[in-house]
């Protein structure tokens, strides 16, 4: 296979070996400690080397000057400091085969000024980026003198740390903000034709390569169509291209389509779940064509065909596959070892970027490894000790997860559901058309655990004396929750949830008034679905803005929908009560900022989204008679060490609950829930 598989072979770039065709892009996960790759970022580089991967570009992107501070947790590539952490990640991840290069940038107008040192922001022209909200001033000619040099003094460092090469961010940051008539307004000598726009990056590229060298490896990652009617054309991007590669001084192209100053527009350079596959893929084989160049790309190709099909058709020399790197480091050793359908797919779900851009780390919805290798799993090892008896209550995500880990640990496992199929809560998010994905978090795991052995009773109704019955020596609680909407002062009972209409149990009313008291997906998905059967919606939120647990990329798609459809948003009001009138209902609104505000809606529909509460009555009836009396040693979890509380030497069993069946969290929460607990069963 590893002869004729285009993904698996081996990629010559100058004077570097590639293994495969495989690389990671430059995304910056906020792993870093004070600015550098510590443990944490190397451990998570590390483990894709392990992985099989051919190339993993760090950073996204390490800054090279203190007038850029950092918008995303960058590395500080101006420091010294950093040249004994990039050398400890290389050094490891160069022992498993992969490379390593860096993603270096100033982010010109692209972060904010109220950061670190609390230098201005400075851009080509003062034009905001909406994005980040700073007014830049412009460059001045020292500036520009002094940031070619710290390009340079960066470079030197990730050359001092055996670094593979390096990697200039070209892509809504300082360098093609020169590039770009929506960004360069000036009519000096780095103003108006394209000679003057790239005059300062022909400056950063001449200074590097006087500092490092011929033969270190430099790319650029690079917009070649901003996709914009102000921005860069198609045509100019391929004359740039073609430009700088005529320089001879670099090494390789990674391309980039479209503008990155919105969330909106952002969503369709970095697509979510529900929008297409490797939308820019073609044009990245378009600019390879026509600059006869090593060309690299990444942009939502998360399955291993499409990433085989962009090699095999000559479109790419390497395939960034990222957001699926995040869900699976792994890929590269799957595909080698014929067990591609082991791999745990990139659902799209983009809890990842969301994270990031929210000022959290990046976290895969589904695999709550990844970022955390210094003490959770990729693989799963077979227990030393006895083969245990484990039954797992609920076939949600959590209880998935937990079967599944247990039983790779060797252990004898019973999985209880009630409904005929398996999924929970992801399988009612599931039924949205754009979030169908979502239903390879369930998918997985069912194939995982048949593999493993486990034992599924679907509509089975678990009650303490079955369980019990099967003499267990631990028993998982991951049973998730219902719905919460008793918290109206009045007329809880005339209300619906989100559930219900995601499930379609109720059909959608024609005047809908959707209370969201919890910020998170299930509620703009119930919205959704109302808005394109025809409602007329409003949604209410005491939040300051809609759906505050969402990240940007994902608010996209629902702020489109809800836009065309003429979607009433409602901020900083708290629905009061419900009651009938006549055929219809009428909600009271009030507000947080003033007991006298109140408002009315006549409205034949309320929905509302207040999370779940536990459904924890076999819990409760199995508490008494366990060792541990459900009781969780959190220092021991956190730490990733064993479970082994007793509070009841009489107790027969071991009872954990997790997920939902504990409190009303999220997906993410529940599976690792479940990872962290079975891991050390």
């Amino acid at each position: 296979m590893t002869a004729t598989d285009p993904l698996l072979q081996p990629y010559r770039l100058k004077h570097l070996t590639l293994r495969n065709r495989l690389m990671s892009t430059a995304h910056e996960p906020a792993y870093s400690e004070d600015g550098l790759p510590t443990d944490r970022y190397r451990l998570y580089h590390v483990e894709k080397a392990k992985g099989g991967i051919a190339l993993t570009m760090t950073a996204g992107s390490a800054i090279v000057a203190e007038d850029s501070p950092p918008a995303f947790g960058n590395l500080h590539g101006y420091r010294d400091e950093i040249v004994p952490w990039l050398k400890a990640l290389t050094d490891d991840c160069h022992e498993h085969g992969a490379a390593v290069m860096i993603q270096l940038t100033h982010l010109g107008r692209r972060t904010a000024w109220n950061k670190a040192d609390w230098l201005p922001v400075l851009a080509p022209s003062p034009v905001r980026e909406p994005a980040h909200r700073a007014f830049p001033k412009q460059a001045e000619d020292w500036d520009l003198d002094r940031i070619v040099a710290a390009y340079a003094a960066a470079a030197e460092r990730m050359q001092a740390a055996g670094l593979d090469g390096i990697e200039l961010e070209c892509y809504g940051h300082l360098l093609d903000q020169f590039w770009s008539p929506a960004t360069n307004l000036r009519d000096d000598e780095h103003g108006g034709s394209l000679d003057n726009r790239l005059r300062f990056t022909h400056r950063v590229l001449d200074a590097i390569r006087q500092r490092v060298g011929p033969d270190f490896i430099m790319g650029l990652r690079l917009v070649a169509d901003e996709d914009w009617e102000r921005g860069l054309s198609r045509e100019e991007g391929l004359e740039i291209c073609r430009r700088l590669v005529g320089t001879g001084q670099i090494d390789f192209l990674n391309i980039i389509r479209g503008h990155i100053e919105t969330d909106a527009a952002l969503s369709k350079v970095i697509p979510v779940q529900g929008m297409a596959s490797a939308p820019h893929l073609d044009f990245a084989g378009a600019v390879r064509d026509a600059t006869k160049f090593p060309v690299f790309h990444a942009a939502r190709i998360s399955d291993v065909a499409t990433a085989r099909h962009a090699i095999a058709e000559g479109k790419l020399d390497m395939v960034g596959m990222t957001r699926a790197h995040i869900a699976d480091p792994h890929i590269g050793v799957k595909v080698a070892g014929g067990r591609e359908h082991e791999i745990r797919p990139c659902v799209g779900a983009t809890y990842c970027l969301d994270r990031i851009y929210e000022g959290h780390e990046a976290l895969c919805i589904h695999n709550p490894a990844t970022g955390r290798e210094a003490t959770m799993p990729h693989v799963i090892r077979r227990s030393e000790g006895p083969r245990r008896r484990v039954a797992v209550v609920g076939a949600g995500p959590a209880g998935l997860e937990a079967a599944r880990v247990s039983a790779e640990r060797g252990h004898s496992v019973v999985l209880f559901e009630a409904a005929d199929e398996a999924g929970g809560q992801v399988r009612l998010a599931a039924r949205t058309k754009r979030r169908a994905e979502l239903i390879g978090i369930v998918d997985w795991r069912v194939e995982r655990c048949e593999a493993a052995g486990v034992e599924m009773r679907f509509n089975t109704l678990a009650e303490a004396s079955n369980v019990l019955a099967g003499e267990h020596d631990i028993v998982i609680v991951a049973t998730g929750g219902l719905p919460n909407t008793e918290i109206l002062e009045e007329g809880s009972d005339l209300a619906v949830s989100s559930w219900d209409i995601l499930s379609g149990d109720v059909k959608p009313g024609a005047d809908v008034l959707v209370f969201d008291d919890n910020g998170g997906h299930p509620a703009m998905q119930a919205a959704e679905l109302l808005a394109e059967a025809g409602a007329r919606v409003e949604i209410v939120t005491p939040e300051r803005f809609f759906a505050p647990e969402i990240g940007g990329l994902n608010h996209v798609p629902y702020a489109e929908t809800f836009q065309r459809h003429g979607v009433r948003i409602t901020i900083a009001r708290r629905l009061l009560s419900v009651s009938r009138d006549g055929n219809g209902l009428k909600a009271v609104i009030g507000s947080d900022y003033g007991d006298d505000i109140r408002e009315t809606r006549q409205v034949d529909q309320v929905v509302v989204e207040h999370g779940t509460l536990p459904l924890d009555d076999i819990y409760l009836d199995l508490k008494d008679g366990s060792l541990n009396g459900g009781e969780v040693d959190y220092a021991a979890l956190i730490a990733g060490r064993p479970q082994k509380v007793v509070r009841n030497p009489d107790g027969n069993y071991r009872l954990y609950r997790i997920g939902d069946a504990v409190s009303s969290r999220n997906i993410h929460a529940a599976i690792y829930d479940a990872l962290r607990l079975a891991k050390d069963f």
